[in-house]
């Protein structure tokens, strides 16, 4: 059984945020192993800006899932944490994003990899390229607007963060 490492994105900004995302990171257990796991950030919502800050890490998860297979899995964990689909890029209780996945490029209808937007967000590039290394440059190529936009925050001083 091969083991593969794919990193995903974890974004809430709907209720107890910290206790979404530490829900996500049990139910994300279950389907691997967690490697490594990016500071918390605040960000500024990115597509649809009038809605609450978000909360955002990502996860280096090491899996012997297929790619195809773990997006699904992963869309059930939003759905059993309370994900409704509605409006794009709008609130929500959970979002997992499977931004990479070894170094599989993938352009298909209903899946691509690395994740499609990766190079543009930046909430996604500052968690990344703390865990990850290669992913600095890109990182680094974002104007600094956006990168003023993720900031770092400690565990215990989320939950007295204003929207």
């Amino acid at each position: 059984m091969s083991v593969h490492r794919a990193y995903v994105g974890i974004g809430t900004n709907l209720g107890d945020r910290l206790d979404n995302a530490d829900r996500a990171l049990v139910a994300l257990e279950s389907l691997g192993t967690i490697a490594r796991l990016s500071s918390w950030y605040r960000t500024e919502p990115w597509g649809k800006r009038d809605q609450p800050w978000f909360l955002n890490a990502v996860a280096a998860l090491e899996t012997a899932l297929q790619p195809r297979v773990l997006l699904e899995r992963m869309k059930v964990i939003e759905d059993e944490l309370g994900r409704t689909h509605g409006e794009r890029w709008g609130p929500r209780v959970i979002d997992l994003d499977l931004l990479v996945y070894d170094d599989i490029e993938l352009d298909e209808p209903d899946m691509r990899l690395p994740h499609p937007l990766l190079r543009e967000r930046a909430f996604v590039l500052v968690p990344l390229a703390e865990i990850d290394a290669r992913f600095a440059a890109l990182r680094d190529a974002l104007p600094r607007a956006q990168l003023a936009g993720v900031v770092r925050v400690e565990r215990e001083s989320v939950a007295n963060m204003s929207e």
